[in-house]
């Protein structure tokens, strides 16, 4: 299957959110996070868009089909999801719209990826979503052969982490990438990150 794939845009920004929203609603990973299903779409959402907009409008590596069906974020190397303003401010964020625990859960989350996270220079799959009126197309992983076309036009690296591992891990060996390492979620989950070496 071919896609058109595009750049994103700051018009995007707001379909994409929607789509990274409703793709991780129940992931096993984040869905647990916002355990009130009644009120998890808006809070995940604030999350979401934080980690949309910032690597989203500063690096041209965000793309998706159609009106946002899929949508992949690459952070390339030397990129970060965050500045530093928003990572001084980050705790107090999260709280703001989460709540002390939640607080606490995401950011043990996002301490267990960056230990794990290799120091060599590479493209970051930040977030790959679909969303769920488009499943069943395989537009998730034609995105992200989409992108690593373009990765490896420039000889890097690639790596990820793979939230859904019984669902996604298969996936992601098809179009290379290895399993590096298991994460240990405090909530018993577990996470794995995948490489896969430049072409």
């Amino acid at each position: 299957m071919t896609i058109q794939a595009r750049q994103a845009g700051p018009a995007d920004i707001d379909a994409i959110v929607e789509t990274v929203t409703a793709a991780f609603f129940d992931d096993p990973l984040w869905g647990p996070v916002f355990r009130d299903p009644s009120t998890r779409a808006a809070q995940a959402s604030q999350l979401w868009r934080l980690f949309v907009a910032s690597p989203g409008l500063r690096y041209p590596w965000t793309f998706l089909t159609g009106p946002a069906d899929a949508a992949a974020i690459w952070v390339p190397p030397g990129g970060h999801e965050l500045t530093e303003e928003e990572d001084a401010g980050y705790d107090e964020f999260l709280v703001g719209f989460a709540g002390r625990a939640a607080a606490d859960e995401i950011q043990a989350i996002g301490q267990a990826f960056d230990n794990a996270h290799p120091t060599e220079p590479h493209f970051y799959l930040s977030l790959l979503a679909t969303n769920p009126r488009a499943r069943g197309r395989g537009l998730g992983m034609d995105l992200v052969r989409d992108g690593l076309a373009r990765i490896d036009a420039l000889g890097m690296p690639a790596y990820l982490e793979s939230s859904n591992p019984a669902a996604n891990d298969a996936r992601y060996r098809s179009v290379g990438f290895e399993p590096i390492d298991e994460l240990v979620m405090p909530s018993g989950h577990r996470v794995t990150t995948m490489w896969r070496a430049g072409r």
